[in-house]
């Protein structure tokens, strides 16, 4: 499904992303690991061109995207559920607004369909009841949760993205938001789910990559990342060692 052919990216002079090359199926459970900076993100956004890369290919489902014009990659971004880490809801509108927000955008839905949809959903994620809330009285877990409801909201995906999904959650809002991920990721669907927390990766992934400097350097199963000698894997690793006793 995803593609990315000899792909080169930076910010002005700063480099973030160095020839990478990388395939994923449809299907795919996938991590993304590594530093701050490390081009994580930046893999997600390309995926999505929200970004051009400087070099190389990206290319959705046998097309490519690289050059494409904004109006030609509404069908492609369909393909995907996102929730990125930071300006998941319009702190203006309340839970229900929130989700309801892309089905006015994207659907020919009456009221009453939009209203059902989104109950639907709250209860998929389990916050049905904060449904008149507004983002400022949700937990962390809430929130989270309300996010990836709006991103299931127009359409069904092919594959989740998922950027840094846990951060900033405590270790039982974490274990849910994993959970719900999991529920989610029917057979034949698969995600992308970008972290600094080896737990994490770990119950959601099975496939886990390592970016350094801007470039993957590994690509594996739980197994050989866990027996990895690369030194910077082993630090990385050892940062987090107590979460994967």
């Amino acid at each position: 499904m995803i593609f990315l052919d000899d792909v080169t990216f930076g910010y002005g002079k700063r480099p973030v992303l160095q020839n990478a090359t990388l395939k994923i199926a449809a299907d795919e459970r996938v991590a993304i690991l590594g530093g701050s900076g490390e081009g994580k993100t930046t893999i997600l956004k390309l995926v999505l061109r929200l970004i051009r890369p400087d070099s190389g290919r990206v290319s959705i489902d046998g097309t490519d995207i690289t050059e494409m014009a904004e109006e030609e990659l509404r069908e492609i971004r369909r393909k995907f559920s996102i929730v990125f880490q930071e300006g998941a809801l319009f702190d203006s509108l309340s839970v229900k607004e929130n989700v309801a927000f892309c089905l006015r955008e994207f659907s020919k839905m009456t009221e009453e369909q939009i209203d059902a949809k989104v109950r639907e959903l709250l209860r998929v994620v389990g916050v049905e009841a904060a449904i008149n809330l507004m983002p400022d009285e949700l937990s962390g877990g809430m929130h989270r949760r309300v996010a990836i409801a709006r991103s299931l909201a127009a359409f069904e995906p092919k594959m989740f993205l998922y950027d840094e999904a846990t951060t900033g959650l405590d270790p039982v809002n974490a274990e849910r938001i994993c959970h719900l991920i999991n529920e989610l990721c029917k057979e034949g669907t698969g995600l992308i789910i970008v972290t600094h927390k080896v737990i994490d990766a770990l119950r959601v992934a099975g496939r886990f990559l390592f970016l350094l400097n801007g470039r993957i350097v590994f690509d594996g199963n739980k197994d050989a990342l866990l027996g990895s000698d690369n030194p910077a894997i082993v630090e990385f690793l050892n940062e987090f060692r107590y979460e994967v006793k």
